[in-house]
């Protein structure tokens, strides 16, 4: 007779032990172990398991005698949403999307319902919410359900056989957290269960073609509940950012196998679902300050698509001892690293302030093109000196002070213009290669110590 017992289990590789650690011995990891509760014995009756991309033909190919699939991409109906994805939903593929509890995940997906519904069968599980629920938000977000299928239950066996009936070409799993089988004795949410269901739903996808996207919760930490080895079964994972107090959310890849992960998404979320911003840029800077000290646009790229963003620095005096350092948008240890170059090279007094870095809008930038753009902003903040407004600053900054070169410079002095910016800080190799943009007038920057030569001569710019 089998027994239960209860173990733990590393999140991240799936070690095992007997008791709760703190660092996993295996992979190193800190506070990655879960409970999890398992069989002594092995039943008689376990189903047996079989490769999740069976395909009929378990012997060895010639490499050379392999064909390139023709993958079928499908519009979702949101182009932005498209261009995360690489083009469209591609058949057979395995899709996670997280994100924090009420981002919109399940109003995405709803959405997207509407557009497939048109042209594929659409079965949407749902183990959350009831079908009178999901029917109120299709009212308001004015879905007609064409071809779209609900089916409200948790036990992956069930689904399965449900599917098979109504052999749909899109499955939507909201959520996968929320979903057993029965073949496994722990509660749905367990690593042992999440990674069973997501097993047999990405072996659907691939043994029928079916392209699948599943749901996935968020831990305290952000990052996506249950095993690590999730993320890695999967074709593509999606994650949703944005602050629920704020309009705006942007869906960026962590992986895509077939598409790049440097493109973005932006939404904003109104009364009637998630609208597209197809431009946000205009977005971004629609309520920027002006005549304001400490405020400088910075131009970042997001996959092929420039984007021009706000940063504010904020320099204050001190009342503590050790002066504090907050950046929202921009990596701390980013901001730390400019600090130190501009009170060694320059002779800015920042220790005995309290620095404030803040990006508009909630996007992150992690591109170095934005460090001659943060330089100006504290600059400009601590000696209350106001940057043009029609000025935009791209380049990024070494430890010696040097301004370096960037790519896409064209691309981004471009966009800057289309705005309306007149002035362009580039780094000297990027001045003297970018070709004449109508508009804007580029002038070149060879270390910091120009970013204050322009600053004393910004009332006289032909002197610079």
């Amino acid at each position: 007779m089998a027994g239960f017992k209860t173990v733990y289990i590393c999140s991240s590789c799936e070690y095992t032990s007997p008791k709760w650690m703190g660092k996993c011995p295996k992979c190193g990891s800190w506070n990655t172990f879960v409970e999890d509760v398992q069989e002594t014995s092995a039943s008689s009756s376990a189903p047996k398991r079989t490769s999740v991309i069976h395909s009929g033909d378990s012997r060895a190919q010639e490499f050379s005698r392999l064909e390139s699939p023709q993958y079928i991409r499908s519009a979702t109906g949101l182009s932005e949403l498209d261009r995360v994805l690489g083009g469209g939903l591609v058949s057979g593929s395995a899709v996670l999307i997280s994100g924090e509890p009420g981002i919109g995940k399940s109003t995405l997906l709803l959405q997207i319902c509407d557009t497939l519904g048109a042209s594929y069968k659409v079965l949407y599980v749902s183990g959350e919410e009831s079908s009178g629920q999901l029917k109120l938000r299709a009212e308001r977000l004015r879905v007609s359900g064409e071809n779209l299928y609900i089916l409200t239950e948790t036990n992956i066996e069930n689904i399965l056989s449900e599917a098979k009936k109504i052999k749909p070409d899109v499955i939507i799993a909201d959520s996968v957290q929320t979903m057993y089988s029965d073949a496994i004795s722990s509660s749905p949410g367990s690593i042992s269960n999440v990674k069973e269901v997501a097993m047999a739903f990405i072996g659907k996808a691939k043994t029928e073609g079916i392209s699948v996207i599943l749901v996935g919760h968020v831990n305290k930490e952000g990052g996506i509940a249950g095993p690590k080895v999730l993320e890695h079964m999967v074709d593509a994972v999606l994650s949703f950012e944005g602050d629920k107090r704020q309009s705006y959310r942007i869906i960026r890849a962590n992986k895509n196998r077939f598409g790049s992960t440097n493109e973005i998404g932006v939404f904003e979320m109104t009364d009637i679902g998630l609208r597209q911003v197809e431009n946000p840029s205009e977005m971004l800077l629609a309520d920027r300050p002006t005549d304001v000290s400490g405020n400088c646009a910075v131009c970042t790229m997001e996959g092929t698509r420039p984007i021009v963003a706000e940063i504010q620095a904020l320099v204050t005096p001190t009342a503590f001892p050790a002066p504090r350092r907050t950046s929202n948008g921009i990596d701390y240890n980013r901001t730390c690293l400019i600090l130190a170059v501009l009170e060694k090279r320059l002779g800015l007094k920042f220790s005995s302030s309290d620095v404030y870095l803040n990006v508009i809008g909630g996007l992150q930038i992690d591109e170095p093109a934005s460090d001659l753009g943060i330089a100006m902003a504290l600059i400009s903040s601590l000696t209350d000196k106001k940057i043009p407004d029609t000025l935009i600053a791209i380049g990024e900054i070494g430890l010696a002070g040097e301004c370096r070169g960037v790519s896409n410079i064209e691309q981004r002095v471009r966009e800057a213009a289309r705005l309306g910016f007149k002035e362009a800080l580039l780094p000297l190799h990027n001045a003297q290669s970018c070709p004449d943009v109508r508009g804007i007038k580029i002038y070149p920057v060879k270390n910091i110590y120009d970013i204050l030569k322009y600053l004393k001569n910004d009332t006289k710019k032909g002197e610079f």
